[in-house]
């Protein structure tokens, strides 16, 4: 007997944001989509080499150009592109780059996100520049691009999908992050409320809300002395991986996620219920 068989990815076109880093939920899901059958358009911010961690030195890492290679040898076709999703000319740009070159749009994967740095602080004592900053990056981006290809799926009638990826720190809200949780509360707001929105014309929204995933950014949490400890509190009784993200993407792409729209899913080896 057969089990399950995900479908409706072989030959689409996904987009997806903030995946050059190599230990990253962006590159996890842009090549878990192209395992699947999907072409894909990567985004990144154009990071000078200078910039890149001392793993992605050692390893020739070369961002968006690296995951491209990765994508095309899973025999799919790559588009790798600077751009800055908060800036509405380039968004526009970034879709006229997709048309041109795939001649179609089906999944949009905004993953995109600030860096951890200055508003991770009290309120009161949080430079407002730096919440400008997060806040830019982790909903007015997603927000330019859901209304700018949101429109797009619309006009070429073929249905699609838009993946918001939040957090759970947007449901725990935790302390000295406010910005953080008020940036991902916000996404899955604009996500409840865009997939009542378009759901009429065959378009799903759904936000995934990672708990603690190891990645580049989380160098630090996961080096603290502290860390197994915290680890410890996960239920499932580890880290998630980048994979764990581009899985449930996948699927939330498929033909099997088909009456999944307006939902905010964790995706945190159970993190949020051990709070």
């Amino acid at each position: 007997m057969a089990g399950l068989n995900l479908t409706g990815i072989e030959g689409k076109v996904a987009v997806v944001t903030g995946a050059g880093r190599m230990k990253s939920i962006g590159r996890s899901i842009a090549v878990e989509l192209a395992k699947a059958g999907a072409d894909v358009v990567i985004t990144g911010t154009g990071r000078p080499p200078e910039r890149y961690p001392d793993d992605e030195k050692a390893a020739g890492w070369r961002d968006i150009a690296s995951v491209a290679e990765e994508i095309e040898a899973e025999g799919r076709r790559a588009l790798p592109l600077v751009s800055d999703s908060g800036d509405e000319n380039s968004v526009q740009e970034l879709l006229d780059a997709t048309l041109a070159e795939f001649g179609r749009v089906d999944f949009v994967v905004n993953n995109a996100g600030a860096a951890r740095g200055p508003d991770r602080v009290p309120v009161v004592d949080m430079p407002i520049d730096a919440w400008d900053t997060v806040i830019r990056v982790n909903l007015r981006g997603p927000f330019l691009m859901s209304k700018v290809f949101g429109q797009q799926l619309i006009d070429a009638g073929n249905g699609g999908v838009i993946i918001n990826i939040s957090s759970i720190a947007g449901k725990v809200l935790g302390p000295n992050m406010a910005a953080y949780v008020a940036s991902k509360a916000g996404l899955q707001g604009m996500t409840g409320g865009m997939a009542r929105e378009i759901g009429k014309h065959g378009v799903r929204v759904n936000a995934i809300c990672p708990g603690l995933v190891d990645t580049s950014r989380m160098a630090d949490v996961f080096d603290d002395p502290d860390f197994a400890a915290r680890a410890s509190m996960i239920p499932i009784g580890r880290a998630g991986l980048g994979e764990d993200i581009g899985w449930a993407t996948v699927y939330l792409c498929s033909d099997q996620g088909s009456w999944i729209t307006g939902q905010s899913i964790n995706v945190c080896g159970g993190n949020a219920v051990a709070h």
